[in-house]
């Protein structure tokens, strides 16, 4: 039979073409970005801009009417010398106020940029855990990184263009009519056929784009999770296939921007032909004013109108732009927005108390909790943890052992019911307090890029490096740090590729022992590892968890029997709970489990 290749196994989020009117509600909560500079930046970008606008402005009356009219028509050769170094400066002056327009402009758009990509990093940093659970880190980067990328042409050209264009036009129009109205009006007579064909033509180039914006956040989200997941790809030799899907979305990007490109590119000629046919007026009607003895028409206001026209379409075609880049900025401050607007399922209350003292008794009081509404996790929970205990969790997968431990840290909030520490409910605490005195070590241990000695140190930023040495040696992790060629300075990239699962999870208990919690919760901690690792970090346990609440997640029940307490889960219920020798004279769930593991191991 013929296997085929399936192209999309892959799903995203469908992202839909905004038919929205422009939100500029959206866009002033957008620019008010820009309020903390009004007093510094944008005076001075705006400033320079009307400076470099009216000297330009300026400039065609001096070449044309005074030049051409009084200038060469008198011979006065004194006069025109004055007026080659007037018009000298002028340039002069319009490139150096250009220059500080563009200099400062782009400055005020990078800061707007760096805090609105701040705002979000933080804001991001204190969402709750459902926030996570329903999005990929491929879908987040997108928003963090090409949203507020999208932005920056808007901030760094567009708003200052958008009033330079405006002010340009304004003083164009009024010009042209105070030289000569009629040929005015004959010339700018093809602005209406030009307004209707460039708005159909916009909203064409608009949608183009904002297909460009989908296909590239498809194509960053499937990066993002194809190198996080190489490992797994390699595992199971999906390369060719997923080579196929990059090589299918990629196209689709490709295709994109060629037909975005392609649509954008009609408005540039179609604006020089506008231009082209304002100019035919121009020669043909004032030609004929010329030849008609017009007063108000003249060598050098005709020369003036064609300085004028051509300037005056160089406005209209970045206008176009402007627009495009207020559709794209709409689009994106939405997204962004979106994330900004996310509240935290697990708000601290203005009034938290802090953590003073903190012994370590956990009590679970009548909880029940749910990830969603066809799934609970708990049924009516009643549990107490003593203060300075080592309690293991027992029971199979999806029985609530990881639900208990994320509720102690307050990742969640109980549906029902309370979680108290001291005493106290979690919910009256703060956070960043409650969390600090709680510890995880995962069967997944997480490594940073960066030294070995940054990444102990992550269990407590302000430790010396004395003190981090210390817990390494106190947990056996030393050993293998030493015999490395830098040490404790030796880099690792990230997730720690370069060690083994063993010494990352040294590394973990090192940075738990660092960190010096009341409470410690081992998720598997074991799970991975060797017999020989184990026997090292079952030494370094005894001084980790000396005097601490320890909460152990063990599928290895050897790694548990010294427990002072162990709870036996199932389906979200306690099944049983004692010690290890209370649950076997007691023949139930806990001495199956046990005995089932003998068996297997035996096998």
């Amino acid at each position: 039979m013929e296997q085929s290749t399936n192209k999309t196994r892959f799903h995203y989020p469908v992202e839909q073409i905004i038919e929205k009117p422009f939100n500029w509600m959206q866009m002033t909560r957008l620019f008010a970005y820009m309020k903390p500079y009004a007093k510094s930046l944008l005076p001075k970008t705006i400033i320079a801009m009307l400076v470099s606008t009216l000297v330009r402005l300026a400039i065609p009356i001096f070449i044309g009417v005074y030049a051409l009219d009084y200038g060469i028509s008198s011979g006065n050769a004194s006069f025109m010398f004055l007026l080659a170094g007037i018009v000298f400066a002028m340039y002069l002056v319009s490139y150096v106020s250009t220059y500080y327009r563009i200099r400062w402009m782009n400055e005020l758009g990078q800061h707007v940029i760096y805090d609105i990509r701040s705002d979000l990093f933080k804001h991001i940093q204190r969402l709750s855990h459902r926030f996570f659970d329903k999005r990929s880190a491929g879908s987040i980067l997108v928003r963090v990184i090409n949203d507020i990328n999208s932005l920056q042409d808007l901030f760094t050209n567009g708003v200052v263009n958008l009033l330079m264009d405006i002010v340009m036009l304004v003083g164009i129009v009024i010009i042209l009519f105070s030289l000569s109205p009629q040929l005015a009006l004959a010339i700018l007579i093809v602005l209406p056929i030009m307004f209707f064909i460039s708005t159909k033509l916009r909203r064409k180039i608009r949608r183009a784009w904002q297909v460009v914006r989908i296909r590239q956040s498809r194509l960053n989200s499937h990066l993002n999770e194809s190198i996080q997941g190489i490992r797994v790809t390699q595992a199971y030799a999906q390369e060719k296939e997923n080579m196929g899907f990059f090589e299918s979305v990629n196209t689709d990007n490709y295709e994109s921007w060629k037909q975005a490109s392609r649509m954008n590119a009609l408005f540039r000629p179609f604006v020089e032909l506008a231009s082209a046919l304002g100019g035919a007026i121009l020669i043909w009607y004032g030609a004929s004013l010329l030849q008609g003895n017009d007063p108000n028409i003249t060598i050098g206001v005709f020369v003036s109108f064609a300085f004028y026209l051509g300037m005056f379409w160089e406005p209209i075609s970045r206008l176009g732009q402007v627009y495009n880049q207020l559709l794209v900025g709409m689009a994106s401050s939405e997204r962004i927005f979106e994330f900004l607007d996310e509240k935290p399922s697990v708000p601290e209350k203005p009034d938290a108390k802090p953590l003073e003292n903190v012994k370590g008794e956990i009590v679970f009081d009548h909880v029940e909790f749910a990830y969603d509404s066809s799934r609970k996790a708990l049924n009516d929970i009643n549990l107490t943890f003593e203060a300075g205990k080592t309690i293991a969790l027992v029971g199979h997968t999806g029985s609530g052992k990881s639900t208990i431990v994320n509720l102690m840290s307050r990742f969640y909030d109980p549906t029902k019911g309370r979680v108290l520490l001291d005493g106290r409910d979690l919910r009256d605490l703060k956070l960043n307090e409650l969390r600090s005195n709680v510890s995880y070590v995962l069967q997944d241990t997480f490594i940073f890029a960066g030294t070995i000695m940054e990444n102990i140190r992550f269990g407590n930023v302000k430790a010396t490096d004395e003190q981090v040495m210390e817990a390494s040696k106190a947990i056996g992790a030393d050993t293998f740090i030493s015999k490395l060629e830098n040490g404790y300075h030796t880099e690792v990239e990230e997730q720690g590729n370069v060690l083994s699962v063993g010494e990352r999870q040294l590394l973990s208990f090192a940075r738990a022992l660092l960190a010096d919690p009341r409470i410690l919760i081992l998720d598997e901690a074991t799970a991975s590892i060797d017999t020989e690792t184990e026997l090292i970090i079952q030494k370094g346990l005894k001084r980790l968890l000396h005097n601490r609440t320890a909460i152990m997640i063990a599928h290895r029940l050897s790694t548990i029997r010294d427990s002072d307490h162990i709870i036996v889960l199932e389906q979200g219920n306690v099944l049983e709970q004692g010690t290890h020798e209370e649950l076997i004279d007691n023949q139930g769930k806990y001495f199956d489990l046990v005995r089932s593991q003998y068996a297997a191991f035996e096998r």
